[in-house]
């Protein structure tokens, strides 16, 4: 399977554990603790859609963050936390590049505010890295949304806000890659 290509839904339940690993991987980010709480899911149970998937792992995702538990907890921020922070330049996955590619484009002095938000919204929200579905929207657009968060200040609805744009990321990418097959 290319890094890119998404095998057919239906394939899913009988490919291996490393292939299964590596779909998430494409809709989501590289990610053990995701690895670890969903790969099962692609196997036991047949979805007749991405989205469908996508939706069940937002559910896995919610559980985690209406949980009680500190490990649920520490296991949902690493989730969360395998997207790269908004703007930098070390990215390691391609769809996150691409993604954030007019973010990364602009003036150094919004770069810099970018960054200074970054380490913000980070001290405020311990644990947890800003997440959002940039779909072209502006480096302006994000800040503003980025601020409006850090100044809200509720930790709890930034996981959730988290989780509903990490599965918008999701089923934009899986209809992209679904669309190149």
């Amino acid at each position: 399977m290319e890094p890119s290509t998404l095998p057919a839904i239906s394939t899913l339940p009988s490919l291996t554990s490393l292939e299964r690993a590596a779909v998430l991987d494409l809709l989501f980010e590289p990610c053990v603790q995701l690895h670890t709480l969903s790969v099962a899911l692609l196997r036991e149970r047949a979805f007749p859609s991405y989205d469908d998937l996508i939706a069940s792992i937002g559910v896995q995702l919610t559980d985690l963050a209406e949980s009680t538990s500190t490990s649920d907890m520490e296991w949902l921020e690493a989730i969360l936390g395998a997207h790269p922070r908004l703007g930098d330049k070390k990215v390691n996955s391609s769809q996150s590049r691409a993604e954030q590619a007019q973010l990364n484009a602009g003036k150094d002095e919004e770069s810099k505010d970018l960054a200074r938000l970054n380490e913000e919204y980070e001290a405020t929200f311990p644990g947890l890295r800003y997440v959002v579905f940039v779909n072209g929207r502006s480096r302006a657009v994000i800040m503003k949304d980025m601020t409006e968060r850090i100044i809200r200040g509720d930790i709890s609805r930034e996981r959730f806000e988290a989780i509903k744009a990490m599965c918008e990321i999701a089923a934009d990418r899986a209809n992209k890659a679904l669309s190149k097959s």
